[in-house]
């Protein structure tokens, strides 16, 4: 079972859109995909219409007793595990984990599933915290959407110096540029400047209507729009990061 996170520590970038389309379209390749929604404001869950159940908490996702709490979708090989609001105190918990346990505890939350799903995506929150550094370790993928201006470039850069200090490197990173309007300059000159750097793949999300409507349709945009532009490229996009895994 391979561990793909959707990671940026800014926010606003396209994430939970690009979490939300990547593991349906890993779904619709015949994968057996969990979306876990990791973001205290569970947007992901929001888009599949899927609330958490009331005795799911914080505490027993970190104990890895997830499995009663896993929800279907209205896709075939897709199910998500929704957030609660109690996850933004993830970090807490695992400070306190981290200190009795004396080491990683993230490692052990998607055990008893390892046998269920061919592929875990995980929607992370835009936040560099302790949660963060259990889940760099974790994923086996760090997909990280970066939309084409100095701020969004930052983020990334951020993100290449906590791998280096927890010293995995970068080869697990798989950038993308995101909400990407050609017509503008800045997108233009720094997607030029910047396409030429191995942790950048080919593929560029567009800024476009269908993607925002997902908010409105609350689907993926392949399933409300099949054969629309930002479909078609997230398409592409996952069929990138697949065969560069």
């Amino acid at each position: 079972m391979d561990i793909i996170a959707i990671y940026s520590n800014k926010g606003g970038v396209g994430k939970t859109a690009a979490a939300v389309n990547l593991a349906y379209e890993a779904s619709r390749s015949g994968m057996a995909v969990l979306l876990c929604d990791m973001d205290s404001q569970g947007a992901a869950s929001y888009y599949f219409r899927v609330r958490p159940k009331k005795k799911f908490s914080d505490k027993k996702f970190l104990q890895g007793d997830i499995n009663d709490f896993i929800r279907g979708t209205d896709f075939d090989g897709l199910d998500l595990l929704p957030a609660l609001f109690s996850f933004r105190h993830l970090d807490l918990r695992l400070d306190k984990m981290e200190k009795r346990k004396n080491g990683s505890v993230f490692d052990t939350v998607f055990k008893t599933i390892a046998g269920e799903y061919d592929l875990v995506i995980l929607d992370c929150p835009p936040n560099p915290t302790l949660l963060t550094e259990h889940i760099v370790r974790t994923a086996d993928i760090l997909v990280t959407p970066v939309i084409p201006t100095t701020l969004s470039i930052l983020a990334l850069q951020q993100l290449l110096k906590l791998t280096v200090e927890l010293k995995i490197g970068h080869r697990k990173i798989k950038a993308f540029f995101s909400m990407v309007e050609r017509r503008k300059n800045l997108h233009s000159a720094t997607i030029e400047q910047y396409k030429k750097y191995p942790v950048f793949m080919k593929t560029e999300i567009p800024f476009l209507a269908e993607v925002e409507k997902m908010g409105i349709n609350r689907q993926p945009v392949g399933a409300a729009a099949r054969n629309s532009a930002s479909a078609l490229a997230y398409e592409r996009l996952w069929q990138e990061i697949w065969q560069r895994s």
